[in-house]
Order: C-alpha cells, then structure tokens, then sequence
C-alpha cells in the first residue's frame, strides 16, 4: 500500500571535527532524536541532500575549510528553504548571529552547547518544520478539493462533503508526531478514522489501540507502561507495555474522556516528555510511537473542572478530528443501507432483499442516537428475521417508534411548553392548521401513511379517511 508524503525529521550534524560530530550525535539520540547523520566534508552537503530527501534539520558550523557555514546557509536557503539550519559556533557575535539570521537560520547556538538546549532546539526545528508541511498540504488539497488516498479511506461509506473535508484534513496532518484528539458521538466510526491516520502516517510500527474506559490507576500503568520484574505483589516477571508494543507506530486510546485524575498527569508527562517509567524501574524509556486519542465527550465542558484537566486538553487537540453524527450526514444513508444489507445478508448465508420504498424516508425520520453502528445493527436483525420477497419493515418500525415515544416522554414538558402559533399574529383555522400538520407528516414519511399515522399519534385508517374526506372536498 502506497504511504502519503511524509515529514522531513532525519537530522544533518555538518562541521570538520570529527569529536564535535559524534558528540552532537550521541546528545541528540540520548535525547530521543535517533535519526541522525553527519558530514565532515561540507563540499559534500549539497550532493547529500540532493540524494536524501528525508533531511528536515541542519546542524551547521560557521568555520570550516573548503566551503565556510554562511556561504553553506546561503546557498541552503536558496535550493531547499524547506529545510531549517541551526548554526552552531564558537563565534559569539552578536554581527554574525544578526547576518546568520537575516540569512534564513533557524536558531543560532553558541558552543559549548548545553545538551538540553541542543535536543530542545532541533525538536522546535522538527516541529516547526511538521507545522509547515501540514499547511501545505491541507492548502495543497483544500484547492484541489481531492484525495491523494481514497483507498484508505474505503472502510468509511460516504458521499458527504462534510465527510470529504474531513478525509482532506486528515490527510494533510497524518504525518506529524503530534497528538490527534478524535471526537465525535457513539457509533461514528472514530476507529475506522485512527486507523485511517495510522495508514497514513508512513510508520513502519503497527497500530495498537486500548480502550482506557474502567481502568483504574495502576492497571492503566502497567497496560501502558509494562512493569519490571518483582514491582508488585504477582509480578513474577517482566512485561513490556503497550508503548512497547507500538513503538514506531501509533498508540490509540479509545474513551480518554473517562481517563481518571492520576491517570491524566501519566498521559501529560508522556506527551510533555515522551518518556515513561515501567512499574518499579527508575530509568525511563522514550515514547517512539504517536498518541490518537478519540472520546464521545465533551471534553471542553469539562476543562477547568476536576473532570478533565486544561493542559491535557490542549496537548491532545494539536489536531482536532470531528466526525459529524449521521444525522447531519443523511445523504449517506442510501450508501450505508445497501451497504449493510449485503454484509448482513453474506454474513447470514441469506440472498440479499430488496427494500421497500419506505425504508429510505422512514430512516430518514430518524435521528439515530446510536449512529452508524445502530443502523448496522438495525438492519442485520432485520435481514436476519427475513423470510424472503421484499424486506419487511415490523422490527425497523418497532425499534424507531419505541425510541421515539421513549425519547417524547422524557422531553414531554419542553414539548408542553412550546407553542408553535405563539408568534403567529393570524392564527389559522383548525381545518387549515390539521392539513398543514397532516402534509408536514406525510413530508417527513416520505408519502408513507404507516409512518405518518405514527407521528400524528392516530391510527392508519383515520389519517386514510381525512385524506379521502379532503379528496372529496377538493373535486
């Protein structure tokens, strides 16, 4: 299967001192950065990046033989300005610094460097470099209003335009290491889209996903961290978490909305940091994989309190996917029905039915709380109670108007508060206000007289003798 473009992040340490390069190396994989490679010849830096496309950060030094750092810089900018430079010298002056950065620098760093700010200087570059790339293609495809992948998405049934901004998006942000926060209700199909991100993304690792809802603390510690031998009571031997599991590739955590208070600081060091510790060990391991979070709740209303922290929030939403509900996308639904009744029927060895005419208008009616996944399950009990000839629509009808005489009773005194002639300044007579509701029925049925009789709250007969009754007195 074919990858989307990926990010630039292979680091390029250049200076003609051998003990400099191996030190910036082992700095920078001591710091989690472990793609990196060196140049001591820097006649030879415009030939690497010319045959090595992955290079997304210079590491420069000003004063070499052959070709010095600034005229490198210059001619860096001028064929690949989408790569960043750091410059790093032992020159410390301010008219250099100024020029080198007038000149397209990233940064400029003053040796000796510290280790910490060297690593936190080339993840800003990476970042920084992840940043530009996403823009580019969200612009890149938001233009063209295409995919460069429709085949990954093939597992999500769709003709909404909402749903292919939405594939666009993902599309452009798949790529980068930051976090993406999933949301939307339950049955949407918020799996089917970290799966789709993971595709994308390139990583060589396999995609893991856990489903943090019910976990207390230290289960979630050991899921996700593993634990050394002898760290509690029953731990007999070592175990590797799931990180573990996923490393070079993503971690999707499924319900993070249910993620307890302790849990939380764990999940925000890991992002912070990308390191954790196994149960009972006091070294910590990096974090090679990407965090896909997704949750049915709504995480902002619960910011700010006890509920769900702020500063995790916003570490998680970097990349924010919101998949509308079915409701809001109903143009899918001829899609989805024709959809699920063949898996149904080929799941239960069945001859796939033919649906009535009224199937279509009377989900249509529908508001589907359980989304896709209760349509599915909707038309799986319906085909698995089918005799033959065309699909009967008894179990549907059953299961839609339970739900909504479930739902009125419970919503019974907003429904009782409302008037809607309260800001009517004629009021229409009652023949005219009982053929306007009777069509408005009918609308919403699709024509269908079972289905609208149902709404009316009368029986099927009588909608049919106010109909003829009106026929009579129109001819």
């Amino acid at each position: 299967m074919s990858k989307c473009e990926t990010t630039r992040s292979r680091v390029l340490v250049v200076d003609d001192e051998w003990e400099v390069l191996e030190g910036f190396r082992l700095t920078l994989m001591s710091g989690g950065i472990n793609d990196v490679i060196t140049c001591q010849d820097s006649r030879k830096v415009m030939s690497l990046l010319e045959q090595d496309d992955s290079i997304g950060v210079v590491l420069l030094d000003l004063i070499m033989p052959y070709v010095n750092g600034q005229e490198l810089l210059q001619s860096l900018q001028q064929t690949y300005p989408q790569i960043a430079v750091v410059v790093i010298t032992a020159l410390d002056e301010l008219t250099t610094a100024v020029e080198c950065m007038k000149s397209g620098s990233f940064d400029y760093l003053v040796k000796p460097v510290e280790n910490i700010r060297l690593v936190s200087c080339v993840q800003r570059a990476n970042n920084h470099q992840a940043i530009i790339h996403e823009n580019r293609a969200l612009k890149r495809r938001v233009l063209s209003d295409t995919l460069d992948h429709p085949e990954i998405f093939s597992g999500i049934i769709t003709r909404s335009p909402a749903m292919l901004s939405l594939f666009q998006y993902v599309e452009a942000i798949a790529s980068s290491p930051e976090a993406v926060l999933i949301t939307g209700e339950t049955g949407v199909g918020k799996e089917l889209m970290a799966r789709a991100i993971h595709a994308l993304s390139g990583r060589e690792g396999k995609l893991v996903a856990v489903n943090v809802a019910g976990l207390d603390e230290q289960s979630f510690s050991d899921t996700l961290f593993g634990h050394r031998k002898g760290a509690f009571t029953g731990a007999d031997s070592s175990r590797d978490g799931l990180i573990k599991t996923a490393e070079g590739g993503t971690l999707f955590l499924d319900e993070i909305g249910d993620l307890g208070a302790g849990m939380q600081v764990k999940l925000l060091r890991l992002l912070q940091e990308q390191e954790y510790y196994p149960l009972g060990s006091d070294l910590p391991r990096k974090a090679q994989v990407r965090i896909v979070v997704a949750t049915h709740c709504d995480l902002l209303a619960n910011v700010g309190t006890t509920v769900f922290r702020r500063d995790l929030y916003y570490r998680l939403q970097t990349h924010l996917v919101q998949i509308p509900p079915l409701r809001q996308r109903k143009e899918d639904l001829p899609l989805l029905v024709n959809h699920f009744l063949e898996l149904a029927a080929e799941t239960l060895n069945k001859k796939t039915p033919r649906p009535p005419k009224e199937l279509l208008p009377l989900l249509e009616s529908y508001t589907f709380p359980g989304n896709i996944r209760e349509l599915q399950t909707m038309l799986f009990d319906a085909v698995g109670n089918h005799q033959g000839g065309v699909l009967s629509l008894a179990a549907i009808k059953e299961r839609i108007f339970e739900h909504t005489e479930s739902h009125a009773s419970l919503t019974g005194e907003d429904i009782q508060e409302e008037n809607s002639f309260a800001s009517t300044r004629t009021l229409p007579t009652l023949q005219e206000a009982r053929t306007q509701l009777v069509e408005e029925a009918l609308r919403r049925a699709g024509g269908s007289q079972t289905i609208a009789a149902r709404y009316l709250g009368i029986t099927q007969s009588a909608l049919s003798r106010h109909l003829k009754r009106r026929k009579e007195c129109l001819s």
